[in-house]
């Protein structure tokens, strides 16, 4: 009768060499602190006294002269400004955003949005059907085409239009995306950290739709007391600043990019954890921080009805709990009859990929 035989454990080798161990640590507090790379390198020095990151044969000035050789840092002699982080950093973090959050994933060719619909598309499917005037001869399937032919006899093959057959294909349409991404005070607010997997999500959103949805367009604008585009090469560096949340402004600019993108489908996803308290009124801030104001939340669900008249559905993602603001994000949802999903930091970025993919099955 065999047991069970135990060993000693042996820890898997780890071939990597000291720089290549230390990178991923080093982008991830990059992505915490804005893209500050002296604070992110502050921060090495600080767990190197608990975790021991370093040694004599490898230093911490040995790491920072390898960012350099790599080219994820600027030469900090040149410019006589702070080091930043170069475009090749940039690109890297997006790729770790990417793999942390929706796990490594093929580049395709091709991407779109299946829809619920045959004919002259872009994706084959396994159906088939007759032959019509105007279908492309790269859609004719050769092979059940002949085998038509020949139950009429091998002897004499001759194929007519009758027997081609078409593989049927599905519509593919590209689709126009805007993240909204609330930067007001109450994303760090009392201590917790809701910025930085925003940022994750949206960096590795914009790498997802690059790498496999090639034909989408993906827009972020950020929104405090106002609100403004922002390139997706600046994602790592947003701050949070000392705003109030102008719900309206943000909707309004995302339906205004969205109505230059000359395609089919449109979509605003929003990750938000306040609620709106501020709007712009005769070209004054009107700002109330106390509980839900009436004027407030009549423009913001106005805005909301908007969006769904121009054919725009709104994804919230609601990172708070309070009760009172679900039940406005459930008011706002109705309006816009859109969705809405009521999470904390923990599988926000597992829910914005689930959103993205299952949308695209729906469209």
């Amino acid at each position: 009768m065999l047991g069970y035989r135990f060993a000693k454990y042996l820890p898997p080798r780890d071939d990597r060499s000291p720089f290549e161990r230390l990178l991923p640590l080093f982008l991830e507090l990059l992505t915490h602190t804005s893209g500050d790379v002296d604070e992110a390198l502050d921060w090495m020095k600080e767990l190197d006294k608990e975790h021991e990151l370093f040694n004599a044969d490898y230093s911490l000035e040995d790491f920072k002269e390898d960012l350099r050789k790599n080219g994820l840092v600027g030469d900090p002699h040149v410019g006589g400004g702070p080091v930043r982080p170069t475009a090749k950093a940039e690109k890297l973090i997006r790729e770790r955003a990417l793999e942390q959050v929706f796990g490594k994933l093929k580049r395709l060719d091709r991407g779109g949005h299946a829809q619920r619909r045959a004919g002259q598309g872009d994706e084959p499917t396994s159906g088939r059907r007759s032959y019509r005037f105007g279908d492309r001869p790269e859609q004719v399937a050769m092979s059940d085409s002949i085998r038509n032919a020949q139950r009429r006899g091998v002897d004499d093959l001759q194929l007519s239009e009758d027997d081609l057959e078409v593989i049927e294909t599905e519509h593919q349409s590209a689709c126009a995306t805007v993240l909204m991404i609330d930067i007001s005070h109450s994303m760090v607010l009392y201590g917790e950290d809701r910025i930085t997997p925003a940022k994750k999500v949206a960096m590795a959103l914009a790498e997802l739709i690059r790498r496999r949805y090639p034909k989408d367009t993906l827009d972020v604008v950020v929104f405090g007391n106002d609100a403004w585009p922002v390139p997706l090469k600046d994602l790592p560096y947003l701050r949070v600043g000392p705003y109030h949340t102008n719900t309206v402004a943000g909707l309004e600019l995302a339906m205004d990019i969205l109505r230059r993108r000359k395609l089919r489908d449109r979509r605003i996803v929003m990750i938000t954890d306040g609620k709106p308290s501020c709007i712009k009124r005769d070209g004054e801030y009107y700002m109330n921080s106390f509980g839900l104001d009436d004027l407030i939340v009549a423009r913001t669900l106005d805005a909301a009805v908007r969006a769904r008249k121009a054919g725009i559905p709104i994804t919230t993602f609601m990172i708070a709990r309070d009760p009172y603001l679900q039940q406005f994000i459930e008011r706002f949802t109705e309006a816009n009859q859109g969705r809405a999903f009521y999470t904390g930091l923990q599988g926000l970025a597992d829910m914005v990929f689930r959103n993205h993919a299952s949308d695209r099955k729906a469209s």
